[in-house]
Formats: structure tokens, C-alpha cells, sequence
């Protein structure tokens, strides 16, 4: 009797150990994503593009996804190079691998700009999120992209980092990414060519972003059709808008 006592309560021990690891795990992850959505500097830099800047937020050019950017066109103009956003830009959230849909045109994107491709996100890379870079050189075995390493999270942070790996002044640069008060401002604020694809899942992503998200779509299209504001022209950018997609769907200015 005492045996069998014995057992079941081993069992029932384990159970609940394991049960445990499990739920503080999730917990872990949890907090870890919550760190990794929280952006005091990006909360900074909104208010100022809030309350007077707000041109900044918005792309030089909407697409559906980077199918229907002409990446040929956008090299004959003089760019040398081009920067991504990871999650829904080129992967689902917190994937280590392209969005099947998207390879061929990245390879396209590849072909034309060699080499000058790097990847800026606000995980991979990041010290605060990423101190050790083993997250950054893990995705770059996956995606064969350069991952770079920086201090600060977007739209904050100065393009030294940038400058550094494509060997050119970030005007000469493609920033392309999902999310308008990241990506984009970030862009923006260094003088890049600011590129937004619309976000192809919702999966994964937390209830934080998706919240945030959500106000950003509406801010953009208020400020857009309520108060007519345009982003700033592009210095390399002088033929029509329509001339640097491969459909002639533009939800940007034209």
C-alpha cells in the first residue's frame, strides 16, 4: 500500500511540476513579448510627429506586399540598397523563414541590389531584446540577410548602423516595413525612400500590437483623407509614383 501511495504521489508530483515549468514558460514568453512591444523612445518620437510632424508617418508608397514593388525601377533611379522590417514585411510574426508568397520577389529584390540588403528589427538585433545577436545570426542562416545589430529601437536611433553596412548616405536607401510609426517614421526621419506593404497576417501577433495597429491604420487615414497630408517628395524620386510598382494599384500619393 505504501508503494502504490508512493507512486501516485510521485505522479501526481510530477504532474504538477511539469504543469508548472509549463505555465512559467508561457509566462516567461509572455513578458518577453510584452518587453519586446513596449517602445518608450518610438512613444516619444510619436508625439512629436504627432504634434507637428505628422508627414513623417506616411510612405512614399503603399503596396499589397513587395510582389509589387519594382525593384529594378528603384536601382535605374539611384538607390543602392535596401533595408527590411521582419515580421509581415518578409515573415509571419516571430517566423524564421520568408512568407512563401514573397520569395520570388525577394530573390528579384536580391538580384538587382546584390548584396546591399540588410534586415533592421526591433527584436533580432536589437541589444535590449537580443544582447548576445544569437537571435540576429540565427535569422540570417534562415533568410541569408544580414541582421543588424543596434542600440536602439524603431523609429529612434541614428543611421550610423546603416551607413556603415551599405557603404552610402541613407538617402540612398529603401526602407521597407509594415508598421507606419516604426518603419516608416524611422525611414523618414533619415531621409530613406519609405516603402509600406500591407501586413499579410494577423497570426501570432499580440493583442498589444494588434490594438496598436489598428490606431496607426486610422491616425494614417485620417491624417490622409481628413487633413490632406502628404509625405515629403524624395530627392531621387522623379518620375511618377506608378513607374516603381509592377501593378497599378498606389494608395499613396501620385
Amino acid at each position: 500500500i505504501n508503494f502504490v501511495k508512493h507512486i501516485n504521489i510521485s505522479r501526481i508530483y510530477s504532474k504538477s511540476t511539469r504543469q508548472y515549468q509549463k505555465s512559467s514558460m508561457g509566462t516567461i514568453m509572455s513578458i518577453g513579448k510584452l518587453r519586446q512591444n513596449f517602445n518608450a523612445a518610438g512613444i516619444k518620437i510619436f508625439i512629436k510627429t504627432y504634434w507637428g510632424n505628422r508627414h513623417l508617418a506616411l510612405p512614399h508608397l503603399e503596396v499589397e506586399d513587395i510582389r509589387s514593388v519594382n525593384w529594378k525601377a528603384l536601382k535605374d533611379a539611384g538607390f543602392e540598397g535596401c533595408v527590411f522590417d521582419k515580421d509581415n514585411t518578409l515573415t509571419a510574426p516571430y517566423a524564421m523563414r520568408v512568407h512563401p508568397p514573397l520569395q520570388e520577389s525577394l530573390d528579384e529584390c536580391r538580384h538587382v541590389f546584390g548584396d546591399k540588403l540588410a534586415i533592421l528589427s526591433n527584436s533580432a538585433g536589437l541589444a535590449q531584446y537580443d544582447p548576445q545577436g544569437a537571435k540576429a545570426a540565427k535569422l540570417e542562416k534562415e533568410l541569408k540577410i544580414p541582421v543588424l545589430r543596434h542600440e536602439s529601437k524603431k523609429p529612434a536611433g541614428t543611421p550610423e548602423e546603416l551607413q556603415l553596412h551599405f557603404g552610402c548616405s541613407a538617402d540612398r536607401l529603401v526602407m521597407v516595413g509594415d508598421r507606419y510609426l516604426t518603419d516608416i517614421v524611422y525611414g523618414n526621419l533619415n531621409g530613406m525612400f519609405t516603402i509600406h506593404p500591407a501586413p499579410f497576417t494577423t497570426a501570432g501577433e499580440t493583442s498589444v500590437v494588434l490594438a496598436v495597429r489598428a490606431g496607426e491604420d486610422y491616425l494614417i487615414n485620417r491624417w490622409r483623407t481628413k487633413k490632406g497630408i502628404l509625405p515629403k517628395d524624395h530627392p531621387l524620386i522623379l518620375s511618377p509614383l506608378c513607374d516603381y510598382v509592377l501593378s497599378q494599384e498606389i494608395a499613396s500619393k501620385s
